[in-house]
């Protein structure tokens, strides 16, 4: 295999997409206002941002929300009027749900109590406001009886699915950024107290201290924190001087340059970047999602329809010149199709510290 991969697959990452929103700040309409015109189509990035802040500030009010790339717009779920006319205010679609996010979220809740079975995942899904629990082929008698229980009592607020294969973080031996009995994939370049650093999976982080551009090379950095299980990253100081860009090797002898990082959104449209199957692309499905691998489990990820296969672990996803995540694991394979779930970026760079180039 050649080294060319590991030294072009990287991005970097800075502020987010919310400069390029026009929408205006929540807030409800004074009387006697004219009513606000339907707000341009956004962007899959400019959704991302605007999710996040409108769910933010409603907090509780806000049972979720997604992106209708067929319109452009933003769906956020509401329980009550005041609530619908501020995401309206704010350039975005409002949709009255029956279940809240305190009753999502209490389901959630117990299931984090009651279900933490390896091979098992769940997440809120704002498409049917349902929490949705995945079991993988590996959840069979009295686990899957035992799963099939707890969510049954919540009601209509969750729902079963069956997957195939088996939840795994995509781990092998073999090419890109090499430990001593294993590769993964490197994920975006970052600084950290003036110093060049690149993210991976923190997967990765904890089988090594220690990372090469090619199998049996000379180091290139050393792994100096790494989070698994828990969240999935890892953070691997440069000790080399070697071109660190801020790119995304498209595997066709292009980049793609990285300017930002971005929050993902429900439908919105990603790819991702790994030394073993190069890039594909999907659709967030989830956010917040929980994922019990047998070797444990991570929470607050997101959910792709995105295919990976072992030695992508680490590697970019990207939405445009937005980082996104890095890739933890899943099921499934780039033949067949798959599920894939990816370490939000934004989360990575503020717990490490970390910051563009």
């Amino acid at each position: 295999m050649t080294t060319r991969r590991t030294r072009a697959r990287h991005a970097a990452l800075a502020a987010t997409a919310a400069a390029v929103l026009t929408a205006t700040a929540l807030g409800a309409q004074g009387a006697g206002a004219d009513p606000a015109p339907d707000p341009a189509p956004l962007t899959d990035t400019q959704a991302g941002a605007l999710a996040h802040r409108i769910t933010h500030d409603l907090g509780d009010r806000a049972a979720g929300a997604y992106f209708d790339a067929a319109t452009g717009k933003l769906v956020v779920n509401v329980v009550d009027a005041k609530a619908a006319a501020e995401v309206r205010a704010a350039g975005a679609e409002p949709r009255t749900v029956t279940r809240s996010a305190a009753r999502l979220a209490a389901a959630t809740k117990t299931l984090d109590a009651q279900a933490r079975i390896p091979g098992t995942a769940w997440a809120v899904d704002p498409r049917t406001n349902r929490v949705v629990v995945k079991a993988d082929s590996t959840v069979r008698g009295e686990r899957l009886a035992r799963l099939d229980k707890v969510v049954t009592s919540l009601g209509d607020a969750a729902t079963l699915r069956r997957v195939p294969g088996a939840f795994r973080p995509t781990l092998a031996g073999g090419d890109a950024i090499w430990a001593p009995r294993a590769r993964c994939s490197l994920g975006f370049n970052v600084t950290k107290n003036g110093q060049p650093h690149f993210l991976t999976a923190g997967h990765c982080g904890n089988i090594s201290s220690t990372w090469s551009d090619r199998q049996g090379g000379a180091a290139i950095g050393r792994t100096v924190t790494s989070v698994f299980p828990g969240h999935d990253y890892a953070l691997v100081r440069y000790t080399a001087n070697i071109a660190h860009p801020s790119a995304v090797d498209l595997y066709d002898g292009g980049q793609q340059t990285i300017t930002g990082a971005a929050e993902a959104a429900v439908g919105q449209s990603v790819q991702r970047s790994g030394s073993t199957t190069g890039v594909y692309g999907g659709q967030v499905t989830a956010l917040d999602a929980t994922v019990n691998y047998q070797e444990g489990s991570v929470t607050g990820m997101i959910d792709t329809t995105v295919c990976a296969e072992p030695g992508d672990s680490g590697g970019a996803l990207f939405a445009d010149s937005s980082a996104v995540g890095l890739t933890s694991g899943g099921s499934g394979d780039c033949s067949s199709g798959g599920e894939t779930f990816f370490q939000p970026v934004t989360d990575a760079l503020s717990a490490l510290g970390a910051q563009l180039p």
